[in-house]
């Protein structure tokens, strides 16, 4: 897979491609025409370089450190150097904005528009068109790039055009009247005519240059101006994050529907659980009070105004009194250990494990103090690991 598709469309509407590796070396020479599905299909990132003729570069000052707003603020600070309404044009500017000044790349949307339809002509959904000036080295003096019958000329960041070779030489003489600039570039001529005569105006001159595609292929910047923003800002390479986003939605739904599965089966299963409960309350009302099978009612409830009627209510009452009464006792030791209750008549026989007898005793003792209430030991067993003893407790009726 190729990690960068590299186009080139000419002025005459023509292409011509190369395929790149990560690190920008071409991995083939330069292909006339456009490229194969196949080839489309590989790469990770398609970037095609449009005619620089066709776009106005420009520096202006940085009216906004946020790239939306300074977007919206451009057009109407460039407004009175263009020629055409601004409703007209399409403004680009870097994805980051660190200096004061900011290049600017202003291109008609009709012809924008234009460059897209004849990509996709041939199936080329491309993710940057970048005015062809701009692969040139943005280097102290410039350079200059000379072909069959144009040239482009890279001054700065934004200092960029292109020209027929006619004209070039009259355009070296207007930008090396820029003294600010210092225009001295270095030539790249990829012709096979012999060298231009350009009076001295250039530092080094290189002839006979070979594969223009390849050779701007390897100077395009890691992150270049790209014309294919707002409106233009390509779609198709968000379609996978837009089908993990679906991916992850329909995991969620999944997810919350097997949270209402689970709670339902849980309501069913409590309910089921509640419904056996029940049968188990009635089974115990008809074993204890078989009058009340034809009441109607809640078990619970009838089991309850059975026992009140019965006067287990009272000795309720007073079991609960009783443990009120000894459980400070009780707990205020760790020596004797509570292993059982037993609660009828109004007498509570507690099964104690006390380490020796007079632990037990002492424990008898402490019971008996209690206002109200009588405490006798009823036995004591040696264990391995101390005294098992038991201790009635009387006198606990209200």
């Amino acid at each position: 897979m190729s990690d960068r598709l590299l186009l080139r469309l000419h002025a005459d509407q023509s292409l011509s491609w190369l395929s790149q590796d990560a690190q920008g070396r071409a991995q083939s020479g330069a292909n006339a025409g456009a490229p194969s599905p196949a080839a489309l299909a590989r790469a990770r990132r398609i970037v095609v370089l449009v005619p620089t003729e066709q776009v106005l570069l420009m520096e202006t000052a940085r009216v906004s450190a946020q790239r939306a707003q300074f977007l919206k603020a451009v057009p109407y600070a460039l407004e009175d150097q263009l020629a055409s309404p601004v409703e007209e044009l399409h403004f680009a500017a870097p994805d980051r904005l660190p200096n004061a000044r900011v290049p600017v790349a202003v291109v008609s949307r009709d012809v924008l528009r234009g460059w897209i339809e004849r990509l996709s002509a041939d199936g080329i959904r491309a993710d940057a068109l970048v005015p062809d000036a701009l692969a040139l080295p943005d280097v102290a003096g410039g350079t200059l790039v000379i072909e069959d019958q144009r040239a482009l000329l890279r001054t700065g960041p934004a200092g960029a055009f292109a020209c027929d070779l006619s004209s070039l030489p009259q355009w070296l003489e207007l930008a090396a009247a820029d003294e600010a600039a210092g225009i001295s570039p270095e030539v790249f001529d990829f012709r096979a005519a012999p060298p231009l005569n350009l009076q001295g105006r250039v530092s080094r001159y290189h002839v006979r240059q070979r594969d223009v595609l390849a050779w701007l292929g390897a100077h395009l910047p890691a992150e270049p101006l790209n014309l294919l923003q707002g409106e233009f800002a390509p779609q198709h390479r968000q379609a996978p994050a837009r089908q993990l986003w679906r991916k992850a939605a329909m995991l969620s739904a999944a997810a919350l529907a097997l949270v209402f599965i689970y709670n339902g089966a849980d309501c069913w299963r409590l309910s089921r659980e509640s419904n056996r409960l029940d049968a188990a309350m009635r089974d115990v009302l008809h074993q204890g009070f078989p009058e009340m099978d034809n009441v109607a009612g809640d078990a619970r409830t009838l089991m309850e105004s059975a026992l009140k009627r019965g006067g287990a209510g009272a000795d309720t009452g007073g079991l609960l009194r009783l443990l009120g009464q000894i459980a400070p006792i009780v707990g205020s030791t760790t020596r004797t250990i509570l292993k059982s209750i037993e609660y009828h008549n109004a007498t509570l026989e507690l099964g104690l494990r006390a380490p020796d007898v007079p632990a037990l005793d002492l424990m008898r003792e402490r019971l008996g103090n209690l206002p109200g209430l009588k405490a006798e030991v009823t036995a004591a067993n040696s264990v391995d690991n101390g005294i098992d003893g038991r201790v009635r407790i009387a006198g606990g009726k209200p």
